[in-house]
């Protein structure tokens, strides 16, 4: 577990550094599978499991994002196309609060309960719990963690969410944040771990495309989406490089 979390840190603080909006799902569940593959090789994986259970839905969620923040974003122009812009941004700045909390309560709903997922298992391995039941400490200790680095993780991310992808305006940011948030909530639901960041950055996409494919900055988009398909492995991959120093020491 401290291999598994050592690779899912290194990763996502190098992502942070140079200001990828990489997923910290990815990366926490591509550290455990690290970690256990080199401890006990790869048949110990549960390979049905991550692809339906996982991997499936990390994947589709994006695009299921992208395609509800288009329809989204399509809808408002359709009723408010005919008003002035400035009047209609007045009022989505209001809406934006309404949907940013939708959007932070989401994405504890998701996020913190891998976390309090991987701690409950690691107390339970180490029988210090009877029973596969989250303690409440947990809870609070995830809740706060994730509150003090939402609220202090600095402005590389929030730079590069906020106007390197497209240049986001209060009735975009309202359409992106409501529709990621739906998909978000629908997944903690039905107990599917998504990416917050990778729905989130394809609901901008999606809302960007609305005004015309070459709104978004599809440089920036790439450098995302590298960071998606890189973040599993290379967790795995520091994950297993922690795990063998640990072993050594």
């Amino acid at each position: 577990m401290i291999a598994g979390l050592g690779g899912a840190i290194i990763w996502n603080l190098f992502t942070w550094y140079y200001g990828l909006p990489s997923s910290s799902s990815h990366a926490l569940i591509g550290g455990v599978a690290g970690a256990v593959v080199a401890s006990q090789g790869f048949a110990s994986l549960n390979a049905r499991g991550l692809v339906e259970g996982i991997f499936f839905p990390l994947i589709m969620s994006p695009i299921i994002g992208f395609i509800i923040a288009y329809l989204m974003m399509g809808l408002i122009f359709t009723l408010v196309g005919r008003v002035a812009p400035q009047k209609v941004n007045k009022h989505f700045s209001k809406l934006q609060i309404v949907s940013a909390a939708f959007m932070a309560f989401s994405h504890g709903s998701n996020d913190a309960q891998k976390s309090m997922g991987i701690i409950t298992a690691a107390l339970l391995s180490a029988g210090l719990i009877p029973a596969f039941k989250v303690p409440m400490w947990v809870i609070i200790a995830c809740a706060t963690a994730m509150a003090l680095g939402t609220s202090i993780g600095g402005w590389r991310i929030i730079k590069t969410m906020g106007s390197r992808i497209i240049k986001l305006e209060p009735v975009h940011g309202f359409a992106a944040e409501t529709s990621a948030a739906m998909v978000i909530i629908a997944a903690s639901l039905f107990g599917k771990p998504v990416s917050t960041t990778h729905v989130i950055s394809a609901s901008i996409m999606g809302v960007g495309a609305t005004k015309r494919m070459s709104a978004v900055r599809w440089v920036v988009a790439k450098n995302i989406i590298n960071a998606w398909v890189l973040t599993a492995p290379l967790s795995a991959i520091v994950a297993a490089s922690v795990y063998f120093l640990i072993s050594v020491f």
